[in-house]
């Protein structure tokens, strides 16, 4: 292993990727963010992509904490593909716990910059021979992404790591909002914290904080076919029409790329198995890929990071129980003139919270920019409070 590479122990952030950023900020060697293809592709570096047996043995000697890997090689070309789709320069793809390496090889085969974010000593470490073994394709950083930004005070302890410090170790300067998207994510959501994860990177969403910093960062990831019909939940729907799905159709373009059986990924559970979570109500025999794209037009008509936690209490609020009433909610607020608001908005005046669309929340929450509902101090409390309780 490369002299400095070692799995780190407990630090700050600085620490934490300092041996990462050495070569980029000056040191020897070519650095790795101005080696940058102007086709944004790599010649292919004909690495050999192990089957899936090879990889099953790798990950139940692995051991560690549990987590699902991809490996199938067919599985690996086909997210490929659907991270390549498109013309013109590809951004970089940043991997986030990429395991065994199968999709990392597939992708550098493909022509791909990688940053691999990996935080199991044993991964890590093969990931960082092969970074050895390539001129500047592949980068290797310590770190888990699922804990990013910790909303903790002092010094953050890795496996956690700083977007900053992460950005600027792939050398990925942040763009305007408008501009094309900066960086490509990937990663399977953790089972465990899937939904919490994905109301976490909502409200960086809408605060444009983190990894949204840099612009309209968009993520490609594994989730849970229940939490899929979730996020693309049409009003009426109400068993599963959520503030969830609200404000993610306002938030981003949701595409659904991929669906996979969960058989088709591996576990370091000694069984080999990945336990499937039940769900009654909506089908989950798949995992999805989905591609989330931040909206260019998301922070318009009054919406800005801002205000967007008063925004995303609002729906929330409003679909606490999506059969009362919108006007009965508005007038729990106490605004005096709801009927007419909704009348001018074009919205039916006794339309329940449920069948609302998520492009009219946005314009109601938008027109109420103009009434003082939203000064009310119990209001801008509970704001907080809801904050407070997001976090990985």
């Amino acid at each position: 292993m490369r002299a400095g590479r070692a799995v780190p122990g407990a630090a700050g952030c600085g620490r934490l990727l300092a041996a990462g950023l050495r070569p980029l900020l000056g040191g020897p060697g070519p650095c790795w963010a101005t080696a940058r293809r102007a086709a944004g592709r790599w010649p292919s570096p004909g690495l050999s992509v192990p089957q899936a047996a090879e990889v099953e043995q790798q990950v139940l000697r692995a051991g560690g904490p549990c987590g699902r890997f991809i490996a199938r090689p067919q599985l690996a070309r086909t997210v490929q593909r659907c991270l390549q789709a498109g013309s013109g320069p590809q951004p970089v793809v940043l991997e986030c716990a990429p395991g065994p390496g199968v999709l990392t090889r597939t992708l550098l085969n493909a022509g791909v910059r990688v940053v691999a974010l990996e935080s199991h000593p044993v991964f890590l470490s093969k990931l960082q021979s092969l970074e050895n073994s390539l001129d500047g394709q592949l980068k290797v950083i310590y770190g888990d992404f699922f804990r990013l930004d910790p909303l903790v005070t002092g010094a953050v302890k890795p496996p956690a790591v700083c977007s900053d410090k992460l950005f600027e170790a792939m050398g990925i300067a942040a763009v305007p909002w408008r501009a094309d998207v900066p960086v490509k994510i990937f990663g399977i959501f953790p089972q465990r914290k899937e939904r919490n994860t994905l109301w976490r990177l909502l409200f960086i969403l809408y605060e444009c904080s983190s990894i949204y910093r840099y612009g309209r960062v968009e993520l490609n990831i594994f989730i849970s076919e229940k939490e899929y019909k979730v996020l693309t939940a049409k009003p009426g729907e109400l068993r599963i029409y959520q503030a969830l799905s609200v404000l993610w159709q306002v938030g981003c373009d949701i595409q659904l790329l991929h669906m996979e059986p969960w058989s088709s990924f591996l576990t370091n559970l000694k069984n080999g198995r990945l336990a499937i979570p039940k769900s009654t109500r909506l089908p989950n025999d798949h995992l999805c890929l989905v591609r989330l794209t931040p909206q260019q037009n998301l922070f318009t008509g009054g919406l800005k990071p801002a205000n967007s936690a008063t925004f995303i209490f609002m729906v929330k609020q409003c679909l606490t129980k999506p059969r009362s009433k919108l006007t009965d909610r508005l007038n729990s607020w106490s605004l005096d003139n709801a009927d007419k608001l909704l009348k001018a908005l074009e919205i039916p005046e006794y339309i329940e919270t449920g069948n609302v669309y998520p492009e009219d929340y946005k314009r109601l929450f938008c027109a109420l920019q103009n009434s003082s509902v939203f000064t009310e101090s119990w209001f801008h409390d509970e704001v907080l409070e809801s904050i407070r309780n997001i976090n990985l």
